[in-house]
Parts: C-alpha cells; structure tokens; sequence
C-alpha cells in the first residue's frame, strides 16, 4: 500500500482577512510539507482543485511543478483536477511538465469537482456537468496515447493531426478516476480501466464496498485484468501523539469549514459527537494516535478487498505548519512502516 496526503492549501484560521502576505505564507507552508513528506518517505502528495477564498489550490499544477523542483522520489498528483472546467490539451501538456521536471513522478487525478465555482468561472454550463466530463476524458486519455491527435467533439475545437508536446517521461502518464459515491461513475471507471481515486469525507469504509465491487465487475466485463484495475482512498487523516491530541487539533478546522460548506448547501452544522463517532472503529476518519491509524487503515484495506493507496487530506483543518509537519513526520516515520509491515506480514 502507497501513503500520501491531499492537500487543498486552505489558509489558516488567523490569516482569513485573506492578505497577499498571508497567502505568500502559506503557500511556502505548503511546499515546506511537501519536502517533509518526501523526506519521511511517503509516496504521493496531491494538490486540488479549488476556485474559492478558502483555498489557495486554484491552480495546482503550478505549485506541482515547484514541489517537483524541490523533491526527490515522492509522486506528484491532482486531487483532483476539475477537467469538465479544463482544456484536456493544455492539462496533459503542464502535467507532461511536471512529469519531466519531476523525472517521472507526476500523475493526474481527473474528476468533476465537489464545487461547481469552476463551470460559470471558465464559461461552462452546469447542466453540462457529466457531459463536458466524459468528452474530456475521452480526449485526455488519447492524449496520452498519441502525438499527433486527430480528435472532435461539442465542447472544444477539434483536432486535426495537430502535434501536441512536450511528451512525458514515463511512457503513460498515469491518470486516476476521482469519484465520490454515485455508482455510474465507479462503472465508468472500471470501464476504462482507469485507476480509481476514492473521496471518503464521511460515512465508513464498508458503505463504499458495494460500489468497489461494482467497479471490478465493469472492469472484468469490459475485458481489463483484475490486477490491473486498483483504488486509491482519500480520506480525512491526521496523526497526534494521542487520539485525544490528534482530534483536538483536527476538530476545530474541520467543523468550521464543513459549517461554512453546510450553510452553503442547507446541511445542519457537524458537532463534536458526530466527529469523534467518524474518528471511531466504524468511521471513516483516519484520525489518532500511529497505532490507532495503523490499525484504521489495516482494516480498511480489509474491508475494500487490497488498496494500493491512501491519501490523508489533512488540510481541511486549516492547521498551523508546525501541527501538519509534525503529523506528516509521525505519518511517514511511524504509521507508513508498520502498516507495510503488518501487510507484508
């Protein structure tokens, strides 16, 4: 199993005026973690996609390819890219990039995004949501395939044998399926035979059994090889001391953006019974001391049948650098070795 973490690069709670020097701050923050995510030996860190004031991720390849610049063997990816909203041509091409200034370590995360700021901003329609999705893809994934594309659809200018460069170092650049919970797009996924990229922000684990199994059997009937197909699961994480150290960080960030989404979208706020209920046994929250992670995600990879990766998305919490690179450190020097001891084992 493959450990990493997702970051949205949201402010921190005492820089919510939202000033250039605060977001200059964070930003190096940011790129400061994702050195010590490498440097602990984790094996992915993926920036999303967020066109809001919370988030400073509006345009993830580029701090991508500035993490590239810094790291050494961590994989760089999207969590995810908002592709409805994108140019497929201009997603390989800065992701190709990153590929070759990271020498091979760059991957991306296609998905429609949980927020639909990004459809007015860029000029789409939101009746166009799964549409605008499957045409992307479709491009995208021949992009990959081949230089010289000869392409057309309804949403962007056809192609006509143009050459599209640069080309990636690794010969497939790797794309990832981001889902949520509706089943059409986990069938989609396996389909394609796309790895698939979980988003579990609440709920448990074995809710999302059911839609795995249905994604292997899409795979299986589209004529993909079972080992071929895998799935990633991001999910809510953060690593304290103690159990009771590690919520009482994460809890304040946490509630206070998933208010501000549920005011939003007419959801009743989150409470602190309900978080810890998510940190518990049955949750879905990765949330605790090493040895309570470990064994969350021991179990998880139980209950999903194998997963190739987890992704901690840390950041929701808006937490001060010095609390994420503590986790990240606890994360990469305790928790990620012995949970591939006890998988080994």
């Amino acid at each position: 199993m493959e450990i990493g973490i997702d970051s949205f690069a949201a402010f921190l709670p005492e820089m919510q005026d939202h000033t250039s020097a605060g977001a200059a701050q964070r930003m190096a923050d940011l790129l400061a973690e994702i050195e010590t995510a490498d440097r602990v030996g984790l094996d992915s860190f993926g920036v999303g996609e967020h066109h809001r004031a919370e988030f400073l991720d509006a345009s993830p390849a580029i701090i991508l390819a500035a993490a590239a610049a810094r790291t050494k063997t961590i994989r760089l990816n999207s969590a995810v890219t908002v592709l409805s909203a994108a140019d497929p041509v201009r997603v390989f091409q800065d992701f190709a990039t990153i590929d070759l200034i990271s020498n091979g370590r760059a991957e991306i995360v296609a998905g429609r995004g949980s927020f639909i700021e990004a459809y007015p901003l860029f000029g789409f329609a939101r009746e166009d949501y799964d549409a605008l999705f499957a045409e992307k893809l479709g491009l995208l994934m021949q992009l990959r395939e081949e230089t010289h594309v000869t392409w057309q659809g309804r949403f962007r200018p056809a192609l006509t044998g143009q050459d599209v460069y640069p080309r990636p170092v690794q010969d497939k650049l790797p794309i990832w399926l981001g889902v949520g919970g509706t089943p059409a797009s986990f069938a989609r996924a396996g389909t394609l035979g796309l790895p698939l990229m979980i988003a579990i922000i609440g709920g448990s684990f074995e809710r999302f059994r059911p839609l795995v199994d249905l994604y292997y059997q899409a795979g299986e009937q589209a004529g993909h090889k079972r080992e071929d197909l895998k799935i990633s699961i991001h999910a809510m994480g953060f690593v304290g001391e103690t159990d009771q150290e590690a919520r009482d960080a994460f809890y304040p960030g946490w509630a206070r953006v998933i208010k501000d989404i549920g005011r939003e979208r007419g959801f009743p706020p989150p409470s602190r019974a309900q978080f810890d209920a998510l940190c518990g046994p049955d949750g879905a929250f990765l949330v605790g001391s090493p040895e309570t992670v470990r064994d969350k995600m021991i179990a998880a990879d139980a209950t999903m049948g194998g997963i190739s990766r987890i992704t901690f998305q840390m950041s929701t919490a808006a937490l001060k650098t010095d609390l994420m690179q503590k986790s990240i450190t606890l994360l990469g020097s305790k928790v990620a070795p012995a949970v591939r001891d006890d998988l080994k084992a």
